[in-house]
């Protein structure tokens, strides 16, 4: 059933759980995750980023997700993840998205604060939430997304950000990395405090991949309300696709893509129960 991201999070608000959102930009990834909430009985987040654009047409992959959406047994909301064009915001709204991310992080806070508010002019125009980020979160291993300073979030600068802004979720920088750690995982439980303190939005941790299951379970404990993951689900994926080919160089693409999802699924589940927060 097709869901709202306010919804979820707000569910999730109830239930001091966080809801997973899955980085997806091919047929396997939106039905493994879809798959694993159904499994996990929880509802999930499609996240859809404008950097796979040249790979899956995002109106091409909205129409399938929402299809795929509507037959699902749990809800699923649409979201764009990480958009720098406001092109690509204006294309999601359009095509069902439930929620957009305008990721205005590396602009200086004047521009970010206009053009993050131009954005959610234009998004709740047409009932569309967004989310934003405030700090910037560095760049780990085998990620795909854009390399950040790994500055952490000032809590008065999001309170007032927020104020300015009005958006509805607000992506917070406390230690997590986009892609897989290289050294130890650290978050400053004590800066989401006080940033959960500073603002009455739901909190979004970037970086799910690899962050140990006691912090996050300590981050949902302290407000994070969504959970973005990526890396950890591809590195699965690959890692499955390499032992398949590895065992038969000749294996027909349907069945190869077919262990790819099955792989994805289990661990989705596996993320999805954590989050349930038990």
């Amino acid at each position: 059933m097709i869901t709202t991201t306010k919804e979820l999070l707000q569910s999730a608000e109830e239930t001091n759980s966080a809801i997973a959102a899955f980085n997806c930009y091919n047929a396997e990834t939106v039905q493994a995750a879809i798959a694993a909430g159904e499994k996990a009985n929880k509802g999930v987040i499609i996240a859809y980023g404008e950097r796979y654009q040249d790979y899956m047409n995002i109106e091409a992959f909205a129409a399938f997700t929402l299809e795929a959406a509507r037959q699902a047994t749990v809800p699923v909301a649409l979201h764009l993840d990480h958009s720098y064009q406001l092109e690509t915001v204006k294309r999601a709204i359009a095509c069902g998205f439930s929620s957009v991310m305008y990721d205005g992080s590396a602009l200086p806070m004047e521009e970010n604060v206009k053009t993050t508010k131009h954005v959610v002019e234009l998004a709740h125009a047409a009932g569309v939430f967004v989310e934003a980020e405030i700090g910037s979160m560095a760049k780990g291993d085998f990620s795909d997304e854009e390399e950040g300073d790994g500055r952490l979030t000032d809590p008065e600068e999001a309170a007032w950000f927020v104020r300015e802004t009005n958006v509805d979720f607000l992506a917070a920088s406390i230690g997590t990395v986009h892609g897989m750690y290289k050294g130890e995982p650290n978050l400053q439980l004590e800066l989401l405090e006080k940033i959960a303190d500073a603002i009455q939005i739901p909190l979004v941790l970037h970086g799910g991949s690899g962050t140990p299951e006691d912090q996050v379970l300590k981050a949902i404990d302290r407000g994070i309300r969504k959970i973005n993951v990526n890396t950890e689900i591809s590195l699965a994926a690959v890692e499955e696709i390499a032992k398949q080919v590895n065992a038969n160089p000749q294996i027909h693409l349907s069945n190869l893509m077919t262990a790819a999802q099955e792989v994805m699924t289990e661990r989705m589940v596996k993320i999805i129960e954590v989050y349930k927060n038990n």
